[in-house]
């Protein structure tokens, strides 16, 4: 299989619809985390099968059964995880689970470790469950590469904190965190006897030479505190399908899970179920080449930035396919997302929605065929070059 994304042009991107290409209808999209590549054949198999047949009801017994032992096979496959079906509790998406999580396995009232920057809602939905978010800003360096604070973590646990999440692939500084680094980690989450949320829903997308490591597979005490969500959405992009799969790592969590698996999981939709069923059974090999071209596409905007964006610092991009944009050395007066959205025609997040030290920074989602991510670089070079003339 050899897709041609190079082809794929705006006006059908905003032709099939959805936030990305229509909230800004003059701007390139590059806010919303999506890719716009389409979706796999074996998605669109079960799509066209599932309006054929009438069957876009709720999804069976043996729809979540064929899910779950789905899920844990390409786990295994994948990392090496060997996770028992039973433990896989098929959810919406990602921040039902960390609901979930903070609801079942965290104190009442006991507040949330988020290193940031951060995804966005990982800032609200534990306010809006009642919680206080830690915010622990990470380490950069000059290059632009992010660390997490274990200093700060830990002072946060020590301050009462419970739960830390930790997203990893990183979104949205694109860090993939090594083996070291994850047990430094569970070093500090064991020495306060915390709990570890794990989102790695970007598994799938590694650009780098080296593996992604479950952090709940690490060890034994990474399995006794951690909680992990993974899902098909961001790697064979079907995010608007609905459907996660929150996985316990040990006995007692699942034990205690189990009253409410049944209710937590009754939002899941028929569609959702069977198109991730079906790519992590087989995608015909449609990942890999968007691993690879998402690999050129990183390299090409390393290039573009540094031709069209001097002064401004590109994290470089381990995984996931959203880019972190340092901007204040363009010399802006403004905040550069709002600067780019209005006059270079390029729809960005505000690095300050990602929380304490995003200031000043620009998340970008790069995972676009590459004639329109030349396009919108040369289009916000263009619009520094009018600021300074």
């Amino acid at each position: 299989m050899r897709a041609d994304f190079d082809h794929i042009t705006i006006d059908q991107l905003r032709a099939a619809g959805g936030l990305k290409w229509t909230a800004y209808p003059d701007a390139i999209g590059m806010f919303v985390a999506e890719m716009d590549f389409g979706v796999p054949p074996p998605v669109a198999a079960v799509l066209r099968r599932a309006a054929a047949d009438g069957a876009l009801g709720y999804p069976t017994g043996h729809d979540l059964q064929a899910l779950r032992e789905a899920t844990s096979g390409w786990l295994d496959r994948t990392t090496g995880w060997d996770v028992p079906a039973g433990r896989v509790h098929p959810l919406p998406d990602v921040l039902t689970a960390l609901r979930q999580t903070i609801r079942h396995f965290t104190p009442d009232g006991s507040a949330v470790i988020v290193p940031t920057p951060a995804y966005m809602p990982f800032l609200t939905v534990p306010v809006a469950a009642g919680r206080e978010v830690v915010q622990v800003p990470s380490r950069v360096d000059a290059a632009g590469r992010y660390s997490l604070d274990l200093d700060g973590i830990d002072a946060a646990f020590a301050g009462g904190a419970r739960l830390l999440v930790l997203c990893n692939p990183w979104n949205p500084v694109g860090r993939v965190l090594d083996r070291e680094e994850l047990l430094a980690v569970a070093e500090v989450v064991e020495r306060h006897g915390g709990r570890v949320f794990a989102d790695e829903i970007h598994a799938p997308l590694v650009l780098d030479d080296r593996p992604h490591l479950p952090y709940a597979a690490l060890d034994e005490r990474t399995a006794a505190h951690t909680v992990t969500a993974v899902a098909a959405s961001k790697g064979w992009n079907i995010p608007g399908l609905k459907c996660g799969q929150m996985v316990l790592s040990n006995d007692a969590d699942a034990a205690r899970f189990a009253p409410y698996a049944e209710d937590a999981g009754n939002p899941l939709g028929l569609l959702g179920t069977r198109a991730a069923t079906a790519v992590y059974t087989d995608d015909g090999g449609w990942n890999a080449e968007v691993v690879e071209y998402l690999r050129a596409g990183r390299d090409l905007l390393e290039d573009l930035v540094a031709e069209h964006l001097p002064g401004a610092v590109l994290s470089h991009l381990e995984g996931t396919y959203i880019a972190w944009l340092d901007c204040a050395g363009l010399g802006l007066d403004e905040p550069a997302a709002g600067f780019f959205r209005r006059e270079a025609g390029v729809a960005l997040t505000d690095g300050a929605a990602c929380g304490d030290g995003g200031a000043g920074c620009v998340r970008l989602v790069m995972a676009t065929p590459r004639p329109i991510l030349r396009r919108a670089l040369k289009q916000m070079g263009a619009a520094l070059t009018r600021r300074a003339g």
